[in-house]
């Protein structure tokens, strides 16, 4: 059996020391210690994918906590089936003892146990995702009521605008040049003036 630890933080500047030192007692081989410094969004991780091409069956994966390994749920089951269904690996979760896929002094396997407990997580984060979603709708449609407007605010436009449009269109002036009397951008004054012909 080979012991494998992952450990991931987000970003560069956040530091690894305390989850490599919840790890300590595994005595894991640094060869086999694999660091990501980016989200747990999903799985797209070098140094995650990395490991999961080395493991194989009997072999064991430690993880300090379970968003250690990810934040998406629905996608933390599908790599939890891999690893203990297709490869036949264990995961040890140190921070939760309910989620250790190892067999149990009772004879019951704790991959049974391990795969409810997630289970029910997926489904709790999956609620929560949609409760907020929910929420966040709910809120807009109020804001939407009381006249709130979203999006960039609309810039106004100069004065002389419908005049220097005119000059365009008699030719007496530059696309470019209507844009620098104006102190726009081309692509702005262009985009106005297009509607403005219609």
């Amino acid at each position: 059996m080979t012991q494998f630890a992952y450990i991931r933080v987000s970003t560069r500047e956040q530091n690894v020391d305390r989850q490599l030192l919840a790890l300590e007692s595994f005595e894991i081989p640094k060869r086999n210690v694999y660091i990501d410094h980016q989200s747990g969004k999903d799985f797209e991780r070098p140094a995650y994918q990395r490991m999961i091409r080395r493991m194989k069956e009997g072999d064991l994966l430690v993880v300090k906590s379970i968003d250690r390994l990810g934040r998406n749920y629905s996608e933390i089951l599908v790599q939890w089936q891999y690893i203990t269904k297709e490869l036949k690996a264990d995961i040890v979760v140190l921070d939760m003892d309910l989620l250790d896929t190892r067999k149990k002094d009772n004879n019951l396997t704790g991959t049974l146990i391990a795969d409810l407990v997630l289970q029910i997580f997926a489904y709790v984060a999956q609620t929560e995702r949609e409760f907020i979603h929910q929420r966040q709708a709910e809120g807009i449609a109020a804001a939407k009521q009381r006249g709130v407007q979203f999006g960039p605010k609309k810039k106004e436009v100069p004065e002389e605008f419908e005049e220097i449009c005119e000059m365009c269109r008699q030719g007496k002036i530059s696309i470019r040049g209507a844009a620098n009397r104006l102190n726009m951008s081309s692509s702005t004054f262009f985009r106005k003036f297009k509607e403005e012909s219609v």
